[in-house]
This record gives structure tokens, sequence and C-alpha cells, in this order.
């Protein structure tokens, strides 16, 4: 069972755990095998006071909401791998993207024995951890940004069984409490508010977190 990757807040799980999320059909050939780590990622992406992801334009990564927001350990673990050497993109503009830079700057926790998250796109200068290091779960790992295969500021998230960004098999998560919203299609204009305990969310579903207890 996780915390939520943040201090509270209310957050798209953007092309989160669904039969026909974008992630669900990602597969990677690398070196002669088939992988699929991005079966149950969630683009994560936070929603402002204006029922939005952005204020004032899109041109600047500062316009949206996610930008710089902390982004937490979502259980005790040891950080095994910390990549911090690309660019934050300009919104709406995507670079050339390959095997290496796909996940921009990034984080592998590793939470148990063949269990590991990736923290991906996180900003640059802007993570806290280096290889080696023992977390507790909500210590501050780094800073959400805009780096490698996004075009807007988001944290990328996803359990895996191998200490791999793409070479491994991604893993189904659930979230002790949360505060289900609705779908994204139809917030704010409609708004639920269900407290969900114990369980995977939907897909494209707008989640309401509370604050991180230590």
């Amino acid at each position: 069972m996780l915390s939520p990757p943040f201090n509270g807040g209310i957050w798209l799980a953007g092309d989160g755990p669904a039969n026909d999320s974008n992630h669900r059909r990602s597969i990677f050939a690398i070196d002669g095998h088939i992988y699929l780590p991005e079966r149950f990622a969630v683009d994560w992406i936070k929603v402002g006071t204006n029922g939005d992801s952005r204020h004032d334009g899109t041109t600047k990564n500062e316009n949206w909401w996610g930008w710089g927001e902390p982004v937490l350990a979502v259980a005790e673990g040891e950080i095994t791998e910390v990549v911090d050497e690309f660019p934050d993109n300009t919104p709406r503009v995507l670079p050339p993207v390959t095997l290496d830079n796909i996940a921009g700057n990034h984080i592998i926790l590793r939470i148990a024995q063949n269990l590991f998250v990736t923290y991906a796109h996180l900003q640059r200068g802007g993570i806290k951890v280096r290889a080696g290091d023992h977390v507790h779960r909500g210590d501050v790992l780094a800073l959400l940004g805009n780096s490698g295969n996004t075009t807007g500021p988001h944290l990328h998230m996803q359990v895996t069984d191998r200490n791999s960004v793409l070479q491994s098999e991604g893993v189904p998560f659930m979230f002790a409490d949360f505060t289900y919203l609705g779908p994204g299609s139809d917030y704010p204009e409609k708004q639920m508010s269900l407290p969900w305990v114990n369980s995977i969310f939907p897909g494209n579903a707008v989640l309401k977190f509370e604050p991180v207890k230590h």
C-alpha cells in the first residue's frame, strides 16, 4: 500500500490504469526482448483553483500548477538510480526523444525485493537524493518538472518488477486512501466526493490527496 507522491492537493491521474490507456499499450523492444514497464503507470497533473492544470497561458513551465511541486517517497526504501542532466522543456515543444532521454531526469526507488518505483520528468537541479540513500515514506525526493518525453509539467510514476525504467514489467499498486472527485472529462462542472480506501483508481480520474502524515 503506497502513500501519495504529493503532500496533498487535487491531481488528474492522466492515462492511469485502464484497458484503453496509452500507458497500457506502451511496448518497448530492447535487445531482442519485449517489455511493458508502463502497464499501470500514471501521469500526475496538478489541478489548480481554476479547475485547470494551467493559469495565465501555457507558454511557461511556471504557468502549470504542478511545476516545482515537491515529489514524495510513496514508501520507505533505497534510491537505486538518479539521473539529473536533462534541461526542462518549453511547454508544448517536444524535443527529439530517444530511449536514453525518454524519462528525462528521474529517480528509481526500491521499496521491496522486486518492487521499484520510477519518478520521471523531474525538474533539472531539483533532485534532493542520491543513489544509495535510504528514504522514509513522505520524504521529499525531487521537484516536479518537464524533462524528457513530455510537453507539459507532470510526474510520470510507475511501479515495476526490476530496477530499470524500460527493461521491466509494470506492477499494479494501490493507495491507502484518497477522495475520488470523478472523471477528468467532467471536472469541475460535475464533481463527486467519494472517499476510497485501499484502492486502485480509475484512469483519467481526478483525485484529492490529504497532506502526508509522517
